[in-house]
């Protein structure tokens, strides 16, 4: 069986026997890859701390049959430390893995793994309120998956926006007519919120008051995990803390 070599966010990892750990990584042309890391709990491991969630590593990896086996691991991007030391980064870090690794169960794109890179980088800087790069990431991240929400013309029957209403059910923005009864009001400003969210548009996105990023933050999740058919099990964790670095 040949070897290969890839980019590759370390997603997640899981205990083997006593010294090996099975890793799950989203990689930039191979997509989600599940490989064996032989001896990385070992305090004599050259790489294993290149294999830890959050981490960037340039991989060479040997095809097997069920689970490929890790032969090199060289450090591109060191995330961990910075993204662990705070809790609002790790939990909106944990979030962001969550979700890629759910999506990368169908076939992954190197668009998808460029956004995780760039959120895990962000957030390991502290560019900006760690909910809120991971709202435009999962707002991103939905929208490379074939699932982008509407947030002009009404999702249903295509009537120009604004409108007033956001169900995440019937694809983002509905107008009053296709609006199911009992549908909460959206503000303006919170979907003006959305799509700076969507587009990085980070001057206005640090500027929004936090009663308008904790409003475009409850649409953003329950319109995620609509679309992935269960819930995202770190967003249960996410505060929404002060922001950092804004400017």
């Amino acid at each position: 069986m040949p070897t290969y070599r890839d980019e590759a966010v370390i997603l997640r990892t899981h205990k083997l026997g006593e010294a090996d750990r099975i890793v799950t990584m989203l990689s930039r042309r191979h997509g989600k890859i599940r490989a064996v890391a032989k001896g990385v709990r070992r305090t004599s491991s050259k790489f294993g701390s290149r294999l830890e969630p959050f981490m960037v590593a340039d991989v060479q990896l040997y095809q097997g049959r069920s689970l490929d086996i890790v032969q090199q691991a060289e450090s591109l991007g060191a995330y961990g430390a910075d993204i662990a030391a705070h809790y609002d980064r790790f939990t909106s870090a944990n979030a962001m893995v969550e979700t890629a690794d759910r999506l990368s169960d169908s076939e992954a794109t190197p668009e998808q793994y460029l956004l995780l890179v760039g959120g895990l980088r962000a957030l390991s800087r502290g560019e900006h309120a760690p909910r809120s790069i991971l709202d435009s990431y999962l707002l991103r991240v939905m929208a490379l998956s074939g699932w982008a929400p509407s947030l002009g013309d009404c999702a249903r029957c295509g009537d120009p926006g604004p409108h007033t209403h956001f169900v995440g059910q019937l694809g983002g923005s509905v107008c009053t007519n296709d609006a199911p009864a009992g549908s909460p009001r959206i503000a303006e400003r919170t979907l003006s919120l959305l799509r700076s969210l969507m587009a990085g548009e980070w001057e206005l996105i640090d500027a929004a008051s936090p009663v308008e990023t904790s409003a475009a933050s409850g649409l953003i999740a329950a319109y995620a995990q609509w679309h992935l058919e269960r819930g995202i099990r770190s967003l249960a964790h996410v505060i929404d803390a002060p922001r950092e670095g804004a400017r």
